[in-house]
């Protein structure tokens, strides 16, 4: 039984703030659907409004005028249903879910980590959603394998940037990255990756070479609605597919999507606390580029008065 594998992003975007990749790893009876086999405790976004925690691309679930709770609720609920033991505090989470990332972030001048978890959804529902994933993951006979996810600083986004002249080596170093930590982690058993496809590519073979360096990767289908990969040589069938709205319509994919977007706010919530404290009544900002063009503006004096460069905190591209 092959694991399946959704890896998705957030802040990709943005000037301001770090991206967030993540990959979601489970096995499932027979390749079934996990919205059907979690179907008591886990429905998609279009379903009718019921205390069902909601799995589902992170923008059909998150918005600042809905606000946090809905994606919370599912983000936490999967990662210790499933993963991990409760987090009480944001760097609690990090631990478990990114641990590489935390000595880069502790460099950055806005990270404490000391967000204290859940934010949004209370202790009592997020309680009774852990439980309910844990009784029908159990129930579906579902396993859950690993959760990880990759953060790049503005720092070292602009230092890949800078190296390749290109943004999308930002996906490809956090991709690559994720891919062979799963590879380390799942002991010669089968690998299914489906990748949420970005902009215009179709032709992923090189990035791919690079994450499975011990075998070589053969292109099946190259194309604007998927491209698919085999990787042979190595120790275990290795499979990929790139596709558009791969988050709408795998599981895996959207439940990445979603702690991508969880993660993300979390440290654009730390990233705004730390500015508000030297630029009193500045209003938060979601880094994308209208409006970080007046956040940046309104923090640079208290940059200056700090000693932190503009290319620390403003992303290049």
């Amino acid at each position: 039984m092959p694991w399946q594998i959704g890896i998705d992003e957030a802040g990709y975007g943005p000037n301001l703030g770090p991206f967030v990749m993540t990959l979601v790893a489970c096995k499932t009876p027979d390749h079934a659907d996990l919205w059907d086999l979690l179907c008591r405790s886990v429905r998609r976004a279009e379903d009718a409004v019921d205390d069902r925690l909601i799995v589902a691309d992170s923008k059909l679930v998150y918005s600042p005028a809905v606000g946090l709770r809905d994606l919370e609720r599912s983000a936490l609920s999967a990662c210790a249903g499933g993963f991990f033991d409760p987090a009480a505090t944001f760097a609690d989470l990090l631990q478990q879910v990114a641990q590489d990332a935390l000595p880069p972030l502790r460099q950055e001048a806005w990270f404490v980590g000391d967000t204290a978890l859940p934010t949004a959804v209370n202790a009592a529902d997020l309680a009774d959603g852990i439980g309910s994933w844990k009784t029908a993951s159990k129930s579906a006979e579902v396993t859950w394998g690993f959760c990880q996810c990759a953060i790049v600083p503005a720092p070292r986004f602009n230092e890949l940037i800078d190296r390749w002249d290109s943004k999308a080596a930002v996906l490809s170093v956090a991709m690559t990255q994720l891919m062979q930590s799963c590879l380390q982690e799942t002991d010669g058993e089968s690998l299914r990756f489906v990748v949420d496809k970005h902009g215009g590519r179709n032709a992923y073979s090189a990035v791919l070479q690079h994450a499975f360096a011990d075998g070589f990767v053969l292109a099946e289908e190259e194309g604007r609605e998927r491209s698919v990969y085999r990787v042979e040589g190595l120790d275990r069938e290795v499979h990929i597919t790139f596709m558009p709205k791969a988050d709408v319509r795998h599981f895996t994919v959207a439940l990445a999507s979603m702690i991508s977007k969880y993660v993300r706010e979390l440290l654009m919530g730390e990233f705004n606390r730390f500015w508000l404290t030297h630029v009193p009544g500045l209003t938060p900002t979601a880094g994308y580029p209208n409006d970080a063009v007046r956040y940046i503006d309104a923090i640079r004096p208290a940059m200056l008065k700090l000693g932190i460069a503009e290319r620390a905190v403003w992303r290049c591209r």
